[in-house]
């Protein structure tokens, strides 16, 4: 019921509006590293002292202009230039369909085909983010065009589709993240229940370590953490061969800690103003975050589901005053 709350307001347009004027005031820097390339590089190179690596998220999805995922090509193809020209330890990820994947199919490749031969020239990964079950196999079939030219791109596995196992194989020779899900998914396509998501993401997870390439392990989930420690040691696996990932203000504490214990650590880095909807997916796809970051986000002085609501509340109060 929760992920349906969260995934409910994760979509509305109202808040999503008002999010993007009022989101500082709200608390949105704790989640998101900035609203521009200057104050983001500043905080990936925080990140970069403590050992920590960042792949950049220019937020933004289900674009429907032209003009909009064009302006989002510029944005990320900035980015790329500022990690280049400042010296981070950075690349990026970005979702198609910011870039018109909903538009037009060929227009969409036409911007990513910019992106990564941009990046390439650097040597800097592009992750493709995979989104819902809609946008999966257009998403696929881009990155099967550009990998027959280029090396530098990657993408995501979601644990909850039931083809995920067919696709981590075929995409075992790619630099792979490997998530959970953040969609709402119906059960045509994807188990349903915590425990079953949990298990395939287990079994995922060791199966790349074992035979892919590179393995980005995104979770805050500590047990799951722990478990890829011992899986690696059991097996002998190298830590060049794999990363955990969490999201920027998140569990910042046990970023640290596993950076400081010789794995390799990224910081999901996401900057911009249309930061509310990609955080209530965040929610959505483990409620457990709201102990981690929503006092912080909203009021510290009320629980962490009341925070959600009242956050949510005083966004449509923000957008009630400014129509007044």
């Amino acid at each position: 019921m929760l992920k349906d709350v969260f995934m409910a307001l994760s979509k509305n347009q109202l808040l999503t509006s008002a999010a993007k004027k009022y989101g500082l005031k709200l608390g949105a820097q704790t989640v998101v590293a900035g609203t521009n390339v200057e104050d983001t590089i500043k905080s990936i190179r925080e990140l970069n002292a403590l050992g920590i690596s960042a792949t950049v998220d220019n937020l933004g999805e289900f674009v429907f202009e032209r003009s909009e995922a064009l302006k989002a090509k510029e944005s990320i193809l900035e980015v790329i230039e500022a990690i280049q020209a400042n010296g981070v330890d950075a690349h990026i990820s970005l979702k198609p369909t910011q870039l018109g994947l909903d538009i037009d199919y060929d227009f969409c490749y036409e911007n990513l085909y910019e992106i990564v031969a941009a990046a390439s020239k650097y040597d800097m990964h592009i992750n493709l983010d995979m989104e819902d079950y809609g946008h999966l196999q257009p998403s696929f079939d881009l990155i099967d065009t550009l990998s027959k030219e280029f090396s530098n791109v990657g993408t995501v596995i979601q644990a909850y589709f039931y083809r995920a196992q067919d696709d981590i194989e075929k995409y075992k020779d790619m630099r792979l993240r490997i998530v959970k899900g953040a969609y709402k998914e119906s059960v045509e396509h994807a188990y349903q229940t915590k425990q079953e998501i949990d298990a395939n993401y287990i079994k995922l997870i060791e199966y790349h370590l074992l035979n892919g390439k590179f393995t980005s392990i995104a979770t805050h989930d500590h047990n799951v953490i722990n478990h890829v420690k011992k899986f690696v040691e059991d097996n002998q696996i190298s830590n060049d061969k794999f990363e955990f990932q969490m999201l920027y203000g998140f569990r910042k504490d046990m970023q640290v800690d596993l950076a400081k214990e010789g794995y390799n650590f990224c910081t999901y880095v996401p900057f911009g103003d249309d930061w509310y909807g990609y955080f209530m997916r965040r929610l959505a796809e483990r409620p457990q975050n709201l102990n981690l970051v929503v006092k912080q986000v909203f009021n510290k002085r009320t629980n962490t589901a009341i925070g959600v609501f009242a956050g949510a509340f005083a966004l449509s109060q923000l957008v009630s005053k400014k129509k007044k």
